[in-house]
């Protein structure tokens, strides 16, 4: 799995394993603009990734504005993303059989995201939400920073905690929890990712034989570092 960060500032991405199995070596970690790192994945796995922002480290407790893990360490150490944040899912099968893997939405938005089969036999497509959904978010669902800026968007489960929105209850299946305006914000913003609970199963990518993983945030953003001159002639270092 190979992350890289073409956003404009910081983020703290952060891993979780799930069915309660053992974590991965790497749990969270800080990746500036135009950053890379990479970590191995065991097989079989499932999990999430996702990204923090606007952290920082107070009197020795580290905590961030959003998808905070909430472990007070750069790690989260199998604490999972406080929402709104958006999540990268992946289940990885043993021996090269069919990987699935899908962004999703459906516990809010905070920073664009894709993830990116390389190698691997089969459909092997992007799955991706690169748009800045903070950009359209409507007030109600608003998460605003310390500057009053919107940072991220929560889902209209989040933020109103019905039955209609969080499809359950009487609304727990697919027939009874259509679309809801909020979510059809979500998916008008970003189709190749789920914007709610019962979205469609096409949704859901796949890929065998093993591939490897990139992850991107802010996908469609391309960093552009200032430029130098060199005998006259300038260079820029483009992400």
């Amino acid at each position: 799995m190979t992350f890289t960060n073409r956003c404009g500032y910081t983020v703290w991405p952060g891993t979780i394993t799930g069915d309660q199995k053992h974590q991965l070596s790497t749990t969270g970690f800080e990746l500036g603009p135009g950053a890379t790192n990479s970590m191995g994945l065991p097989s079989p796995w499932s999990g999430r990734f996702w990204a923090r922002t606007g952290c920082s480290n107070n009197n020795g407790r580290f905590s961030c504005a959003t998808a905070d893990c909430a472990s007070g360490q750069v790690a989260c150490n199998g604490a999972g993303a406080s929402p709104p944040a958006t999540l990268v899912e992946i289940t990885v099968a043993s021996n090269g059989g069919q990987d699935f893997y899908d962004v999703s939405n459906v516990d809010g938005f905070n920073v664009p995201m894709s993830v990116t089969p390389q190698g691997g036999s089969g459909d092997c497509k992007a799955s991706s939400c690169p748009a800045n959904i903070n950009s359209v978010c409507p007030a109600e669902l608003q998460l605003k920073g310390s500057d009053g800026s919107v940072v991220a968007c929560k889902s209209a489960c989040l933020a109103f905690n019905t039955d209609q929105y969080c499809c359950r209850g009487s609304f727990n299946t697919e027939a009874t929890c259509p679309p809801t305006n909020y979510s059809k914000i979500f998916e008008k913003q970003c189709p190749e990712a789920y914007s709610y609970a019962y979205d469609d199963n096409s949704i859901t990518f796949t890929c065998s034989a093993g591939p490897d993983y990139t992850i991107i945030f802010c996908p469609s953003r391309h960093l552009v570092y200032p430029s130098i001159t060199i005998d006259g002639s300038h260079f820029f270092k483009c992400y």
